[in-house]
This record gives C-alpha cells, structure tokens and sequence, in this order.
C-alpha cells in the first residue's frame, strides 16, 4: 500500500473509531416479516462500535468516540465495549437524549426489514469540542464513518477529529457506511435501502474525501462517493479528489484494492477472493470485513494477508445472526483460515463454535470461592427434620445470600465469590445475587436422578431463555463409564442435549460427576474415565465439579483438560458434607494442580446454621453470622491448604 502506514506501535491507542454507537434488536424469528416478529435478541451496534468491537476482539487496542443517552441502554452498549477491551473513556454521557436504536428482521439471506430510531439521539448529538487533541495524539488511526457526515454538528466533529489526526500523523480511515435513509432520502420505513443517488451526498463525500488515507466501502457505496452508477466512472472521480488507498467490497468475489490509478477494469485491479459460506444475513458483514482488515493492517500484516483476514471475518458473520457478537476472535479467525477446502457452514461448524464460546475475552475467575446452597432436598428434609415450614426455605436462601455478600465485603473477595442456587426455593435469593459480579451456578438436574432428568422436563432449551446471562447451567450427573449400555446411552443423550442448549443459549456449563457406588482410587480413576468418556462425545463444559482427587491423581486431570479442551474454565472440588478437615487435606492436594480454580462447598457451611435456624434457636443475623463464619473458615484452609493466596487473606476471627 502506498497510502502511508501505520504509525509505530508505541502509540497506545491502534484505532479509534468515531460514529454510531447504537443498540441493535435482531428479530429472533427468521423468514418472518417484521409485522410478524414476536421476540427480538439485543446486540452492541452501530457501524462505528462494531468495528471497535470487531478489531478489539482480534487484539487490537481499539478506542471509540461517540455518545450514549445517560439510560440503561447506554450503560449497556459501555459496558459490553469495555468487557471487550475497547476504550470508552472518549464516550460521552449525554444527559438529554436517548442512545440510539435500531430494529432489525431476517427474511432471507438478502432481505432485511431496519427501521433506525435516531430522532435526536445521543451519537448524532456529538459534537466538535467532544474531540479531545490529547486523546487523538496518542492514537495510530482514526477510522469514521459516512453516517457521521450526514448533519452539521456530527460533520463538524469529523472535521476536527480528521484535522486534529493530520496534525498528529494519525492515519486515518473512511467507512462510506451510506445509508439513504440516515440522510434523509427515504421514508423513514426504507432503511434497509442501500442505494439512492443524490448530488447533495456525493459533493459532501467529495469534500472531506481528500482528509483520508483509506477509503474502503461497497461497490453502491463508492457509486454515491463518485456520483456515478458506473463503477470505474465513480472510482476515477473519487481518485480525482483524493490519493488514499480504495478498498472495494465486492461481496463473494471478495475485495480489490487500489493504490494507484484506476485501472481499465475492476478486475485489473489487485483482488483478493473470499470464502464461500451460506449466508444467513448479509447485515455486519461490512463491519465486520474492516475490522479483519483493520487488525491485519495495524499489525503490520500484508496487504494479502489483511483482506484475507477481512474476507474471511465478513464470511464468518454471515453465517451467523447478529454482528457484533458474531464476530470472531483470533483463534477462530487462524482455524477459518486454515481449514482446507473451507467451512461453508461456520456456524455449524464444531470447532469453529467452540472457539467463539470460549477463545474470546471473558471475566476471570482464577479463584473461586464457592457457597453452595443450590440443594433442594436436603433443605426440605432439615425443615421436616425440626418441624418447620417448607415456605421458610426461600427466606433462608436469602439470607444466605447475605452471608456470602458480607464476606466480599469484610475481605476484599471482589471477583473470587460466588453461589450455587437453586430455584425452586430460591428464585428470590438468585434475584438478589444476579448483577453483584459473582459467579452464580444454577442446577438443571432432578436431584438424585440416575439415568439424569431434568428438573423441569427435557425441553431444556426453552428453560434457559429466562436465564440471566451471567447465570452457569450446574448438572450433577452420576456418571459410570462402565455402567450397562442401555443407561449409560440415556445419560449420555440427556448431557447432549444439555450442551447443545448451552451452545446456542451461551450460557456456561458446569458438569458435577460423581460416579456412584466407589470411594478413594477407585473413584479418581473413573473420573478420569468419565471426563475422557464425556470429552469423546463432542461435549467440552466450560467447568467441572469434582470430589476432591487424591494428589496423584491430578496431574491425568490437568494433562487431560490441557490436550482436549485448552480454554475450559477449571475444575471446582465439592464438599458433600464431608468434614472440613477432611475438605482441607483435599485443598492442600490441589495445590499443585494447574486446573482446580477453587472449591464450591454447601452443607458442610450451612448444615448447622441452617437447622438451628429452621428451629427458631437463632435469628436472622446470627445465621448470617454463623453462615460466614463457616464460609470464611472453608477460603481460610483453602488459602492455606492450596497455597494459592494471591489477594489479602481471609482474617481468622473476622466473624465472632
């Protein structure tokens, strides 16, 4: 490329992407119209964030400069930026307007039904003296998009931005991004309209055009940058106003790239062929592409090896349903790539969706402290045991939840608690735990069952779409590998379709295996068995639950996590009602294990309390107190036992 690169990588900043910052609802219901449409699904969106997102995904330090409303949806699409990686610190918080929405249909692969809510919204409000001088100095690339053209205070932003990035020797980066009706040339319900030629649009492109040094766009979009439905017509005139590097998208042919003249024909021009895949929704593709090729770019990349990395991206979200969240990570994008022959189904494809569930950022949890009260008959057996009533149980659940809150809270525990809950008894109690920043576990398993059965039938999926995200599916299957064909084919079938619900509801999934009727070595060993066992038929949790294994035995755990499944989450040992001394011997035998994230311990903490409790020998605060004593009492041994205390530890005596 002729156009200038990259300035080095000393600047902290790769790309910041000025422009919209939306939030997107995808139709859930493919094929329908939208007048038809009965649920929606909600993304991060907006071109602008996408490509943040998109190139923060794939390692790069990516920046955006926009507004949000000071509203719940604005919170939302910060906070997903910032969970990727993506500055928002040039975000602003427009107190008087509303952030930006759009609504989207799937009716075919090429058909797609988008209204844009955007009356006086929150990034068309941004404005010149947003732009920080500072900010865009410490940054190697500016990239904007063409809606950002389209009124006078968001051009006027541009404008400064654009100036203050040529002062700076930022590069700097134009996505046409034409959308008619954001400009005004449609009737508001024609937003899926790609094409409208207008004098007024192209001489406004033509005037800023020559402040870039890419320019990348669909052939439709360089027709209104050049004012000609001709393409080479349209692209000699964009060449007349400006020398940037043009980037051609040209949909299944891939792209072409122009550093110089126009050539005689397009195809004269170098090009770069992409992947085959079924498409399922052509929207984000374009997002997407920028994003590989943004990433390819400023990581020093050739020019072939950056649209191979764009075509490729725009493939991959094609193929899926949404764009932000579609879009894929650096290990997926290497296994696209690398595949012989192709995947013409990414998102059927195995390997591939693994890689998007689990090769991308998420929140760590290299320490786990774990109170586990998710049990249901246990609970209802202490309440028959002292007479109690059943309906008290939710009340307790609660109230255990405030033990473990005031744990996090007298020890400095951010990020190292979590639960396990149930809700049956304690659909409250999970109310009140969801949101904290704790890792919460829920059980699916009718308690007991052998073969496994689901708790509220075996139309699993259905279950999960209440569920919040943050939420871990918990099944405890008492698994034997040697057990009799017939059952053990059942245990399997239910784990299956448990996984494949997983997959597509995202949340992640904890198995608890226990393999009945053994104790010592023997259990360790069909452990090892059963996770192998489990691993062969295509099912990879993202956490295991186990008995404390002896010391010997957890170098064949680790070896085995290690070699099929590199980004499962970790092992949490479980209590089952054993002796804390005995749950302390067990810790001090993890501590070499490069797997175990911690325990996940309930009736050896809650036993005692809870039934003095149910009796009505203690109140409220004295089972709390009770409660986080023992709870505190189990981090204590595990920080001494596995010789993990990589934060403050836990003060013996901190409850009386």
């Amino acid at each position: 490329m002729r156009s200038p690169l990259p300035r080095s990588t000393s600047r902290p900043i790769d790309v910041a992407c000025l422009g919209r910052l939306a939030v997107d609802l995808y139709a859930q219901q493919i094929g329908a119209r939208l007048e038809d449409v009965t649920s929606f699904a909600k993304y991060l969106g907006g071109s602008s964030a996408n490509v943040a997102f998109g190139t923060a995904r794939l390692g790069l330090h990516s920046a955006m400069l926009s507004r949000v409303g000071d509203d719940q949806m604005g919170t939302f699409l910060l906070e997903t930026l910032a969970r990727e990686g993506a500055d928002v610190s040039q975000v602003k918080v427009d107190p008087d307007r509303l952030t930006a929405l759009a609504i989207l249909g799937i009716k075919d692969s090429s058909t797609f039904p988008l209204l844009f809510y955007r009356e006086n919204c929150a990034d068309m409000a941004l404005d010149a003296s947003d732009i920080d001088e500072a900010f865009i100095a410490r940054c190697r690339a500016l990239a904007i998009t063409g809606t950002h053209l389209s009124q006078p205070g968001v051009l006027a932003a541009s404008q400064r931005a654009l100036a203050l990035a040529r002062q700076h020797e930022v590069r700097t980066v134009l996505d046409i991004d034409y959308r008619p009706v954001l400009w005004g040339l449609t009737g508001r319900g024609n937003g899926e309209q790609r094409f409208v030629a207008a004098d007024r649009v192209t001489r406004d492109l033509q005037a800023i055009l020559p402040s870039f040094d890419l320019v990348v766009g669909t052939e439709e979009e360089f027709h209104i940058a050049g004012g000609d439905e001709d393409l080479l017509t349209a692209l000699r005139a964009v060449r007349a106003v400006t020398a940037a590097t043009l980037v051609v998208k040209r949909g299944p042919l891939g792209c072409s790239v122009i550093d110089g003249p126009i050539p005689a024909h397009i195809d004269d021009a170098p090009t770069y062929r992409g992947a085959r895949v079924e498409v399922l929704n052509v929207l984000g593709a374009g997002d997407a592409f920028l994003s590989g090729f943004l990433a390819g770019w400023l990581s020093g990349e050739t020019i072939e090896r950056a649209c191979a990395w764009a075509n490729a991206c725009g493939a991959i979200v094609v193929s899926r349903h949404a764009c932000a969240p579609a879009m894929p990570g650096r290990a997926e994008l290497n296994a696209f790539l690398s595949r012989e022959g192709g995947i013409a189904r990414p998102d059927l494809d195995a390997e591939l969706s693994h890689l998007h569930r689990t090769a991308i950022p998420r929140k760590a949890w290299n320490e786990l402290y774990v109170f586990a009260f998710d049990h249901r008959t246990p609970f209802f057996e202490l309440a028959r045991e002292v007479g109690a009533d059943e309906s008290r149980l939710p009340r307790l659940k609660t109230l255990l939840v405030e033990a473990v809150a005031a744990t996090e809270r007298a020890n400095g525990l951010e990020g190292h608690v979590g639960l396990l809950l149930d809700d049956r008894y304690g659909q409250d109690a999970l109310n009140a735990a969801t949101g904290r920043g704790w890792w919460i576990g829920r059980p699916v398993e009718v308690p007991g069952s052998n073969p496994l059965e689901f708790e509220r039938g075996r139309s699993i999926g259905s279950q999960l779409v209440s569920w919040p995200r943050e939420h871990v599916i918990k099944c405890l299957v008492q698994y034997d590998p040697d057990a009799d064909p017939m059952h053990r084919m059942e245990q399997e079938t239910q784990l299956l379709a448990l996984y494949d619900a997983a997959k597509l509801s995202g949340h992640e999934l904890l198995l608890e295996v226990i393999p009945p009727g053994c104790t010592g070595q023997a259990r360790d060993e069909r452990v090892l068995r059963s996770m192998k066992r489990i691993y062969n038929l295509g099912i990879r949790p993202d956490w295991w639950k186990l008995c404390p294994p002896a010391s010997g035995a957890w170098a064949a755990i680790d070896a085995l996590i290690e070699e099929r499944d590199p980004y499962c989450r970790g092992v949490l040992l479980l209590g089952l009602n054993a002796p804390a001394a005995s749950l302390a011997a067990g810790f001090a035998d993890a501590a070499s294990s490069r797997s175990c994230r911690g325990f996940a311990v309930g009736r050896t903490l809650f036993s005692e309390p809870s039934k003095a409790w149910l009796a009505g020998q203690i109140d409220d605060a004295a089972l709390v107190d009770q409660a986080r004593a023992a709870f505190e009492a189990m981090i204590q041994a595990w920080q001494q036992g596995a010789g993990r205390n990589t934060h403050s530890p836990v003060k013996e005596g901190a409850v009386a």
